[in-house]
């Protein structure tokens, strides 16, 4: 098979960027390395494309794999033809290979086995063939054996349709035009399985087109189905298959042919149909998978990537009603400067309010306190109400909700428990609160990403490929944005390209003895050969280093061109250090490709080394809109439609988006009321970070369910 054909074909590249991909990738580059320092060779390819290029060439490979397997398998038996070769040589997909093989595959014992054993081949393929002259009963007779199980003519007959239906089932050609069938007008219908109601209600008699079926409506009828409330099936347009099945065997108006149309109509209903509903709901729960994961990988970038909240010193809030709000302050690096334990939020006990209040105002003034941060949790709406009413009396400070997933699951991690021995799981959780909101990429990559709860039926979807596209979306952003070596937790570092859970443990460790004053240090990490530090070191900074250009994104390997690039444009290394504002203004006047020339590198490299100059170490999410700093409080019961709020949407998924509005309970924004535009998927319009302007449509206090639209006329 020629992989790099077909990979440029489908990806529209070019065969030589396709071909240096695949050498990159089997010589053991990451893609990280490979979409930011070998931007050359691939033609700048980034790594989204880079990514969902080595997943079709690992699936190619496996279809060769398997095409392999079944050749071999079809010569042991004496069945490979020239014509089966070269179908097997056209097949594009697995389903078309398991389909050929399929008439050659072992199988279980089957009414068409226990009638071949009876001797009735010879009378299935004659009737096959339905010859013009010929009494299918007298034929049928020569057949008859009471010793072999065959009594009788009719006997004989119907274990020669058992083994036509098998053989028409079987055929690799019918199936395809059957499956393209139901495909095209078959229909998804779901009914109750149970009288009581349920969350399922909607489904209880739903019908929709198999080519339409919203993935996120195929999660939900399967999660039905399987708890028990529904009975799912696919209904398939009858007489169209039959007339299908009979057209692809029937041959004119033979005597036989009356017993060859039976042995269709058995085909279609006892084997084909079955067969291929599954092939049906599985195919739709395999898109319907892997959009869920495209939207949940979309979520989690655009949450990993939020701009920190830089320069701070931090209150953690983690709430809690009997056992008091747990508090934290850390300072502007995270470091926890102080703890302590506030009561104020079941009502009355006004001393022991007075008390909590005492003691925030004296984490604020001792210092300096400018933000808080507020899990949400069972108790951060009073916390929330409390904190707010404190505001006037903290000078400068703000207040933001962050989400309980980066606190409830890292506090009771055995990561949190190494990281914080002498606190307690509420102490931890306050410190994860805070360190969230100042750099939520370093706090959430401690935490599991399917247990960040930006998608939707996680919990249904296919585990390994959830877990490796989430892992992916961790490693570009961690790569994206780059990690300071000096101040990393080993869980940011795992994420480094080259760099895995045993390593990071190895580099701070090494760094709490040593310290990593240069990238050329890391050389001396226990386990961190050549190819570990070829792969890391660009994403890896050190801020102090004696050499600057170890504080920005430009790679070891390229130093002598950066050197050179300083050089010559009138500059010094110490320079660096600071910025270079004009760098590329200067650059453009000596000629972009001349100084690629005289630096020995290729113009994607030169153009990163320049931005790197003028901006080192920069962080691409300081380009971001900034997250939202409140000092008000609303409250359910305050909602009335009609009313314009501004809000941060937490969650994008197939049918709309969930934006908190300050309120404790996110509000939907259906797709519907996106746009004043036809929206295809939410992603179109939002995305999750964003600051957005919603009018509320309706309000719902006992269900706490509230709709919002972001176009005013649909209120």
């Amino acid at each position: 098979m020629d992989f790099v054909t077909i990979l440029a074909k489908e990806f529209s590249l070019r065969p030589e960027q396709v071909r240096a991909v695949i050498g990159l990738l089997d010589a053991g580059n990451t893609i990280p390395f490979i979409a930011r320092y070998r931007k050359e060779a691939t033609g700048s390819l980034d790594d989204q494309v880079l990514r969902a290029l080595a997943e079709r060439l690992e699936y190619l490979r496996g279809l060769e794999k398997r095409r392999e397997e079944i050749e071999r398998a079809l010569k042991e038996q004496g069945a490979l033809t020239d014509e089966l070769l070269a179908q097997l040589a056209r097949a594009a997909t697995l389903s078309e290979l398991e389909d050929l093989y399929r008439p050659f595959r072992p199988k279980r014992r089957t009414r068409a086995t226990v009638a071949k054993e009876r001797g009735l081949e010879g009378l299935a393929s004659w009737l096959l063939v339905q010859p013009e002259r010929g009494d299918p009963w007298a034929k049928a007779a020569e057949f008859v054996d009471a010793g072999k199980g065959v009594p009788d003519a009719e006997a004989a007959l119907a274990g020669a349709r058992d083994i036509l239906a098998e053989q028409i089932s079987d055929d690799a050609a019918l199936r395809r035009q059957l499956r393209e069938l139901l495909t095209r007008e078959g229909v998804v219908v779901s009914r109750a399985a149970v009288e009581e109601d349920s969350v399922y209600g909607n489904y209880y008699d739903f019908r929709e087109p198999v080519r339409s079926i919203a993935a996120h409506r195929v999660l939900a009828v399967n999660r039905g189905e399987r708890e028990g409330f529904l009975k799912v099936s696919v209904e398939a347009p009858e007489e169209r298959a039959l007339w299908t099945v009979r057209r692809a065997f029937l041959r004119g108006n033979s005597p036989a042919s009356a017993q060859v149309g039976a042995a269709c109509d058995d085909a279609w209903s006892r084997l084909l149909f079955p067969s291929l509903e599954r092939e049906i709901r599985s195919l739709l729960t395999d898109r319907a998978n892997a959009s869920a994961i495209r939207a949940f990988s979309d979520n989690l970038y655009q949450l990993l990537m939020q701009p920190p909240i830089r320069g701070k010193v931090t209150l953690g809030v983690d709430p809690g009603f009997r056992m008091g709000c747990k508090l934290a302050v850390v300072d502007e690096n995270g470091r926890v400067l102080d703890t302590g334990v506030g009561y104020f939020t079941l009502p009355g006990d006004e001393a022991r309010k007075a008390a909590a209040a005492r003691l925030i105002k004296g984490f604020v003034k001792k210092y300096g306190v400018t933000a808080i941060a507020i899990g949400n949790g069972t108790a951060s709406r009073e916390s929330e109400q409390f904190i707010a009413g404190l505001l006037p009396e903290l000078p400068g400070a703000a207040y933001m909700i962050v989400s309980e997933a980066g606190a409830s699951v890292y506090s009771a991690s055995p990561l949190a428990a190494e990281e914080f021995p002498d606190f307690d799981v509420t102490q931890r959780s306050a410190v994860s609160i805070a360190r969230r909101m100042q750099d939520p990429l370093a706090e959430l990559v401690k935490i599991d990403p399917r247990s960040i709860g930006v998608g939707q039926y996680q919990h249904d979807l296919k585990q390994n490929e959830l877990s490796a596209a989430l892992d992916g979306v961790v490693e570009r952003c961690v790569n994206l944005v780059g990690v300071e070596v000096s101040t990393a937790s080993a869980a940011l570092l795992s994420h480094v390209a080259g760099i895995g859970p045993a390593l990071a443990k190895n580099i701070v460790a090494y760094r709490e003895e040593n310290g990593i004053p240069s990238r050329a240090a890391l050389k001396k990490v226990p386990k961190l050969g050549p190819r570990a530090f070829e792969q890391c070191a660009g994403f890896l900074r050190v801020r102090d280093a004696r050499n600057p250009l170890d504080a920005t994104a430009v790679h070891p390997e390229s130093y002598g061109a950066a050197e050179a690039v300083l050089s010559a444009l009138g500059y010094d290394a110490k320079d660096v250090r600071g910025g270079i504002p004009d760098v590329g203004l200067r650059a453009e006047r000596h000629g972009l490709e001349a100084l690629a020339r005289e630096a020995g590198v290729g113009l994607p490299t030169l153009r990163d080394i320049l931005a790197e100059l003028q901006k080192p170490g920069r962080d691409p999410r300081d380009d971001l809109p900034r997250p939202v700093l409140r000092t008000d409080v609303l409250d359910i019961r305050d909602l009335k439609p009609g009313m314009e709020l501004t809000g941060t949407v937490r969650n994008v998924i197939d049918f709309g988006a969930f934006v908190d509005i300050g309120v404790h309970q996110d509000g939907l924004v259906h797709i519907s009321r996106l746009a004043d535009r036809f929206v295809r998927h939410p992603s179109e319009v939002v995305r999750v970070g964003d600051v957005v302007k919603v009018w509320v449509v309706s309000v719902d206090e006992k269900k706490k369910r509230i709709a919002l639209t972001m176009v005013p006329d649909k209120r």
